[in-house]
């Protein structure tokens, strides 16, 4: 069972946080009510409650936090509340129950663009982070500029299918230990603006599908190309043999296949496509392990802001 918002914030081009938190309330006790519905026993054969205590949007994160955190007093079950980062980097464990640490994850999403290498269940560590916008924001913001829907991944990638990659030159940025899109969005931008009015719609998108192709193309080819220079010196760093490529842009083909030819002998791992957007497994697998290593951790609270990974 799956609660999409994605209709309420396409005609905004992006996420509208109030929108969000209200849909959210709305969405909760239904969902998880269709979700125990395959369960033969329903919420008697629920052992534990698992919820994202962040990073995200504090009305969201409040109501799913208050909303797990009741449900689990009711019924007297452990509670755990994880990070939205440590369940993209277990659905690659979930995608493959073998997959076990040590290995090197890529979180590509919406909000995150990060090299963590998990250690151990509990012990992870950080090599790379974004220094301004995550690869997904800037997928989006480049499909507006395009005159593309929300949500703006599988529309450029769609898009850039039948386009030149080669026509419109964009910057790779390249820094040691880190990743950046704020240039290549402000590339796009440029490129746009500089086809002139002639070549605009009334909204000041291209007019000319075939530039929007070609666009899409140059801008996803860069885009992947930072990913998988930042993935690659990461393996180096490392030694790491075991690679995961997580989070929502994990399922842009583009990127896996460049993963995969890349880092050729190495044991790459992309979870399926129901796996790579936020959802509640996931964080589910991520819950359980935590409950094995520190038990129920009733009352805690939201973090819009956590950074953890384990």
């Amino acid at each position: 069972m799956v609660a999409s918002q994605i209709e309420l914030h396409a005609p905004h081009g992006g996420v509208v946080p109030e929108l969000a938190a209200r849909a959210h309330l709305e969405a909760i006790g239904p969902t998880v009510e269709a979700a125990l519905a395959a369960l033969p026993g329903g919420w008697d054969d629920v052992d534990a409650v698992s919820v994202t205590r962040g990073p995200g949007l504090v009305g969201c994160l409040v109501v799913g936090a208050a909303w797990a955190q009741a449900a689990a007093l009711a019924r007297g079950l452990p509670v755990a509340g994880v990070s939205h980062l440590a369940g993209h980097v277990y659905s690659a464990w979930l995608a493959e129950p073998g997959f076990e640490p040590p290995y090197l994850a890529l979180v590509a999403s919406g909000g995150h663009t990060e090299c963590v290498l998990l250690r151990d269940h509990g012990e992870a560590v950080r090599l790379a982070g974004t220094r301004d916008d995550a690869v997904g924001e800037a997928f989006d913001k480049v499909a507006r500029l395009l005159g593309l829907p929300y949500p703006g991944g599988p529309a450029v990638e769609r898009a850039a299918r039948d386009g030149d990659a080669a026509r419109f030159p964009l910057p790779r940025t390249r820094l040691e230990g880190a990743f950046s899109y704020s240039g290549l969005k402000t590339a796009v931008r440029y490129a746009v603006r500089d086809l002139g009015e002639g070549g605009l719609t009334a909204r000041g998108t291209p007019a000319d599908p075939a530039v929007v192709a070609a666009l899409a193309a140059s801008f996803q080819a860069a885009a992947v190309d930072q990913l998988v220079d930042g993935l690659e010196a990461a393996v180096e760093r490392t030694g790491a043999q075991r690679v995961a490529v997580v989070g929502g842009v994990a399922a842009n083909a583009a990127l896996n296949g460049a993963v995969r030819r890349r880092l050729a002998g190495l044991r790459v791992v992309v979870p399926p496509l129901s796996l790579c957007g936020d959802n509640a497994a996931m964080i589910g697998a991520a819950g359980w392990h935590r409950l094995r290593r520190v038990g129920d951790e009733s009352g805690f609270g939201v973090d819009p802001g956590l950074d953890e990974y384990a």
